[in-house]
């Protein structure tokens, strides 16, 4: 089956107003760059987002939040977004920060069928509050719930016409994961190639998680934080 679509405006196309959707990447790695463009460019409004973080302002999930797309974010680091800062605490955007290992942890487990689980991350501290507590050998832990959504957008180093994919690298966290844990996954790649073409034993996401794949048209491959050293006199 071929589930290769023309743009990355079709890809989206029936994103929802109110949808939930996980957007995969780390910092600015590896996340769905013209799938969020396609996405301001629909308009689509009142979004539930999760992802590791939001991106920085103008690029990325920043574009989402300055363009009124997201009503609310579930998430583990925001440092790198000012709009976000200034949006949360003025209460203008619900935001709920999880521990990075819970959060990836939650999103497989949803991707799993597994509805529940416990973690002695959080324990005695706010991430527990409204939470079970129990104990095991003596530990406490506290119990946290899958995470699933409407739409997973992840983005591939190379995929087939059958949306089997292979990530590389820092691409592959949190990637792979949401492409099991939604409804419909829409992947987008920067090469797109016949079946065949990749050994079947380097796939890393089955084109059966996948219903749609895109060649991505451009990438600006940004850096999140630049830091280098001074040079010495």
């Amino acid at each position: 089956m071929n589930k290769v679509v023309a743009t990355a405006d079709e890809a989206v196309a029936n994103v929802f107003d109110g949808a939930t959707v996980m957007l995969g990447g780390f910092g600015l790695c590896g996340i769905p760059e013209n799938l969020i463009a396609a996405l301001v460019r629909k308009g689509v409004k009142g979004l539930h987002t999760i992802s590791n973080n939001m991106g920085v302002d103008g690029f990325g999930m920043g574009l989402m939040l300055e363009s009124g797309l997201i009503a609310s974010h579930i998430g583990s680091y925001v440092g790198e977004n000012k709009l976000l800062e200034s949006m949360v605490i003025a209460g203008k955007l619900k935001m709920t920060l999880i521990p990075q290992g819970t959060l990836a942890e939650r999103i497989r487990a949803g991707g799993a069928g597994i509805p529940a689980f416990y973690t002695p991350t959080g324990v005695g501290t706010v991430v527990a509050e409204g939470k079970e507590v129990r104990e095991f050998d003596g530990r406490a832990y506290v119990l946290e719930r899958a995470l699933k959504a409407d739409f997973a957008l992840v983005k591939a180093w190379k995929g087939d016409r059958l949306g089997n994919l292979v990530y590389r690298k820092t691409a592959r966290n949190f990637n792979p994961m949401m492409a099991t844990a939604a409804r419909m996954t829409i992947a987008e790649v920067e090469h797109l190639v016949d079946p065949g073409e990749i050994d079947p034993d380097s796939v890393m996401t089955p084109g059966i998680y996948v219903k749609r794949i895109v060649q991505g048209e451009k990438y600006q491959r940004r850096i999140e934080r630049r830091t280098v050293r001074q040079r010495r006199a």
